[in-house]
């Protein structure tokens, strides 16, 4: 199981147009935003990234002005970490657990994934914070990541199972934006 003391969550590409074209968007950013509040409230570090700004447009306001007190990584690759930065700063992080979330799933997220598990880290995709255009291509993607080994987990299980505890002052917290 995930632990807040161990567990990093990396941010995935969710930009512009794109952000709005995928397959039930507005619940992904609804979920997203849960997400990175609940990893806020717990201490758990976020990764930012950017898939050629220039190009797709800034992360969505939504999401962007949870995390003002940080900036993006800008990537070129859609293997995150085949960008030195990103590689460094997981690094920095020294974190064994990854969550991860964001667009698209069959594409950057599932190449991220996988450099992640081949470095030896475990690593959750959350299900209900990753989309694709296509929901064919969401499915592609999960039922693949499963069969790889990553772990499979949805935001209120993977916040419930960070919190472990019903008694943490951050359960309250994390509770009022859950529900």
């Amino acid at each position: 199981m995930i632990n807040d003391k161990d567990t990093g969550l990396i941010l995935v590409d969710v930009q512009g147009k794109l952000a709005r074209m995928v397959a039930e968007s507005e619940t992904l950013i609804a979920n997203i935003e849960k997400l990175i509040q609940g990893c806020q409230v717990l201490g758990i570090p976020i990764l930012w990234l950017e898939q050629y700004p220039e190009g797709l447009g800034k992360t969505v306001t939504e999401l962007s002005k949870l995390l003002t007190n940080q900036s993006p990584i800008e990537k070129q690759f859609f293997n995150a970490l085949a960008e030195k930065e990103v590689e460094n700063e997981i690094i920095r992080l020294d974190k064994k657990n990854w969550l991860v979330c964001g667009i698209e799933a069959h594409i950057c997220v599932y190449q991220t994934v996988m450099a992640l598990m081949a470095k030896k880290f475990y690593v959750e995709v959350v299900a209900d914070c990753i989309s694709s255009r296509k929901k064919s291509s969401i499915d592609i993607a999960l039922n693949k990541l499963r069969e790889k080994g990553a772990g499979i987990t949805n935001v209120e299980m993977c916040l419930y199972e960070l919190l472990k505890d019903s008694k943490r002052d951050a359960f309250k917290k994390v509770l009022a934006f859950i529900k």
